[in-house]
């Protein structure tokens, strides 16, 4: 098999040529048609998320060892499984959940692999995507897309279901409340597609890129902000009724400030991005505004079939999407890291050519 691989951490991945692997146990062998590049493999190439306060979240402290194979967003073709693998489809594409666990304990066993204490995803603790072949742990985390574009699947296993898992954090609530989304890329743009297949009417960005409200205004925003305008947060405040809850993709000490600030009395302000540092929180007004903050990593595996079904049904409008080949992917981290990505960009592998 052709891999992409990260040999050192901060340098770009290597093209490599390994042997062909070989499914054991409940183990599915997929051929990868199409894989989505996700901006946290930026971080992970970097080898580092930022904790704030000059601390560090190594990725080699935390059991990752190079090389390694990155990618987390795999789409392809079924071609064998293990001796306990049941049920396959071979022959046949599919979609793969990436976020998989240990699979005993109990929050695996209640659906919420992204939960587990002793993660298993692909393209983090086991080798990812970056590749023409991955083996996914059991057939459970196959799922049939048929009727969707090959190349906007992958991006459902990762955008898609981050975005729908932290959208379901604010519910329930008005279509007429307003929610604000932290930035423009492809999560802020997956996220307001989301919420007007779910029926949300008042969405409004807040992105400092103005070249990209265009996008989102397609999308369905109806106001967009460039947070680093003075007049942002009052603006935001004098919205009808308030702003009932935050998304922020982008996780950066100002967008959770702008964000929190913004809040309704009663309000929710949902952490996704991972830009990384830290911020001074009052405790008193956060119990007076009687606001949450919430975290929200990635969504579980009934999340992915939820969002599957509503991109099937025809309500969920697809963002921006490119393809490049699997040989530019690093290349597309660079663009990720300096903000230069519209949408989404999807590699395209040999086998869907």
């Amino acid at each position: 098999m052709i891999t992409q691989e990260l040999t050192d951490w901060g340098r770009p991945l290597q093209q490599a040529i390994r042997d062909d692997l070989v499914p054991s146990g409940t183990e599915v062998l997929i051929g990868v048609k199409y894989c989505g590049i996700c901006h946290s493999d930026v971080h992970i190439r970097e080898g580092f998320f930022d904790l704030g306060g000059g601390r560090k979240f190594n990725m080699a402290e935390r059991g990752m060892k190079l090389p390694t194979v990155l990618g987390h967003e795999p789409y392809g073709v079924v071609l064998s499984g293990g001796p306990q693998a049941q049920d396959i489809p071979i022959g046949e594409d599919r979609l793969v959940y990436p976020w998989t666990g240990c699979g005993q304990c109990s929050v695996c066993v209640l659906g919420q692999d992204n939960w587990c204490q002793q993660p298993q995803y692909i393209g983090i603790q086991r080798s990812g995507s970056y590749a023409t072949q991955v083996l996914v742990p059991h057939p459970r985390y196959l799922i049939d897309t048929s009727g969707i574009d090959p190349s906007f699947a992958p991006i459902l296993a990762c955008s898609g279901l981050t975005t729908y898992s932290a959208i379901q954090k604010l519910l329930p609530t008005s279509p007429e409340n307003w929610i604000v989304v932290m930035g423009a890329g492809g999560l802020g743009l997956m996220a307001v597609a989301i919420l007007k297949a779910l029926g949300h009417e008042n969405i409004a960005v807040c992105e400092i890129d103005e070249h990209k409200w265009k996008s989102a205004q397609e999308m369905g925003a109806k106001l967009t902000f460039n947070p680093l305008d003075a007049s942002c947060l009052a603006s935001l405040k004098e919205l009808a009724s308030g702003v009932h809850g935050v998304l922020d993709f982008v996780g950066a000490p100002n967008t959770a400030q702008l964000g929190i600030a913004a809040l309704r009395k009663g309000g929710r302000y949902v952490i996704v991005g991972l830009f990384g540092g830290e911020i001074p929180i009052s405790l008193v007004t956060l119990a007076q505004r009687a606001v949450s903050i919430i975290g929200s990593y990635v969504g579980s595996l009934q999340e992915l079939h939820e969002v599957v079904a509503l991109a099937k049904s025809g309500k969920l409008k697809p963002i921006p999407t490119q393809t490049c080949p699997m040989e530019e992917i690093s290349l597309v981290l660079d663009r990720l890291l300096a903000g230069k990505v519209q949408g989404r960009i999807v590699a395209k592998f040999p086998q869907a050519l």
